[in-house]
């Protein structure tokens, strides 16, 4: 599905998820006070102590808002409870859900960033995916060098100044959304696999560890978000459609 076809449609409850389906769902986390309110009331002990933990007034309740919003929508696509649910967390940090309702086969993945949070959610195949606020960043090339394979480097240069920002962005996205469907977070080092990262490219995961073939067992989608943001998908297989929902606040009041 080309960037220019992606649609992010109201959403009510109760949407069915079933297999060969990927749902993407988006999310303020600027709730209204009464909503935050509301979120804060689902989290666990653990998560209300993470949330004490921020300094600043705006972090945490981005935190509140972002961990509230996950346990509204796994609760609608389980039919549970939201505050009833129970996370377990890989050794990189990734949360997965807790028995009894992992064994329903969901997977999901979660990213926030500035305002903006997104959900994936899919069945029985791994997911990833990755939100950045772009941002001025003096040392990008940098950055890029360092962490970049060689060939994404090389053709990072080779883009026009002013689009430079936006392939930096665009590749950061798409390794960290891999990253994220495999489970590592950054254990995997980052010049190890390459993206595509030109604008006029085909979106695809083009090499890991110099294999086109395990490459090519990854999907990989850019997603439409707001302005000076940009976001990527990765799930494992090609035999999947793509849904986009915003949540909002009435559909749960």
């Amino acid at each position: 599905m080309p960037i220019s076809e992606q649609r992010w449609l109201p959403a009510t409850k109760d949407l069915l998820l079933t297999r060969g389906e990927v749902h993407v769902w988006r999310a303020s986390l600027s709730p209204s006070p009464s909503l935050l309110a509301q979120l804060s009331g689902l989290l666990s002990p653990d998560e209300q102590e993470r949330a004490a933990r921020f300094h600043f007034d705006r972090d945490r309740s981005r935190f509140v808002a972002a961990r509230g919003v996950l346990r509204m929508i796994l609760g609608d696509c389980l039919h549970t409870d939201p505050a009833a649910l129970q996370f377990q967390y890989e050794k990189s940090g990734k949360p997965d859900l807790a028995a009894p309702h992992q064994e329903r086969g969901l997977c999901f993945n979660v990213t926030h960033s500035g305002d903006w949070a997104l959900y994936a959610l899919t069945l029985s195949r791994r997911i990833g995916i990755d939100l950045e606020h772009a941002r001025v960043m003096p040392e990008m090339l940098d950055i890029a060098q360092r962490f970049f394979a060689p060939e994404e480097f090389a053709e990072l240069c080779s883009l026009p100044a002013e689009l430079q920002p936006a392939g930096f962005f665009r590749c950061w996205t798409r390794k960290e959304a891999y990253l994220k469907a495999i489970g590592e977070g950054l254990g995997v080092p980052l010049d190890q696999f390459i993206v595509s990262l030109a604008p006029e490219q085909v979106t695809r995961i083009v090499s890991i560890l110099g294999d086109a073939e395990e490459a090519s067992r990854w999907s990989l989608r850019e997603l439409s978000v707001p302005a000076d943001y940009f976001a990527a998908l990765v799930v494992e297989g090609h035999d999947w459609h793509l849904s986009c929902w915003d949540w909002t606040e009435p559909q749960y009041r």
